[in-house]
């Protein structure tokens, strides 16, 4: 199973109790850790954060560098945790805009953690769905304009492959915290046929009943993809 979550609401929360909006980031930095670990006895298998969009530049200066000082810190400091948890860390976006030493960071976390075979993680950074659709459609017409493909060689099959997230399966379940109810340019071509749970609770609110409920809904769902089920279908079958 895959599972996609957009973290929202860490600075609303923050803001509710009077706090600097960093402090919601920080205790929404803590869930991660939280949730990563869980979920190989949730029965998910890949599990994709949405972490920093390429949209989020937009806000304060000092929010931003406080947020690529967590990065940092999270990047550092979960390192050990995560190989020795078994987890394969990749990376989707573009990481272009980040300073050289987030990008060492990054690499040396992916590196290290390819060959793991536990928990697949995802981290969303500097990422956008049309800005992922943009790259994969640039390094397509780059393959016909050098005689590597073929217009005709163009199916979504191999679009899906030149996507970030080449390889991997499409996301069961995106999950969106803190009550909006939009996807916010996350997993656009990806989400096509995932279902999607709309949370209250804000981000540093997601506790593990949270996750379990909004996961045991989901089971309870008959997903048709375009097709027609018999009412008489059993969930069972």
């Amino acid at each position: 199973m895959h599972v996609g979550i957009i973290m929202d609401g860490n600075g609303r929360w923050a803001t509710r109790r009077g706090l600097a909006r960093l402090i919601g980031h920080k205790r929404g930095a803590s869930q991660v850790k939280k949730v990563v670990k869980c979920c190989p006895d949730l029965g998910v298998k890949t599990l994709t954060l949405y972490a920093f969009s390429t949209e989020n530049w937009k806000r304060a200066a000092h929010e931003v560098e406080g947020l690529m000082k967590l990065f940092r810190g999270y990047l550092a400091n979960n390192l050990v945790e995560l190989h020795g948890e078994n987890v394969r860390v990749r990376f989707i976006g573009d990481p272009s805009p980040l300073s050289p030493d987030i990008l060492i960071l990054m690499e040396k976390l992916r590196s290290l953690t390819e060959n793991n075979t536990g928990l697949n993680l995802n981290i969303a950074l500097n990422y956008g769905g049309r800005d992922e659709v943009v790259r994969a459609v640039k390094a397509v017409a780059n393959k016909v304009k050098t005689d590597e493909l073929s217009v005709d060689d163009i199916t979504e099959e191999l679009f899906s492959a030149h996507l970030d997230t080449g390889g991997q399966n499409d996301p069961d379940l995106i999950i969106r915290t803190a009550g909006e109810m939009r996807i916010s340019n996350f997993m656009i071509w990806q989400s096509a046929y995932s279902e999607f749970a709309f949370l209250q609770e804000s981000w540093p609110e997601f506790s593990l009943a949270v996750f379990d409920k909004a996961l045991q809904n989901y089971h309870a769902r008959t997903r048709q993809f375009g097709a027609v089920v018999p009412k008489n279908t059993e969930l069972a079958e």
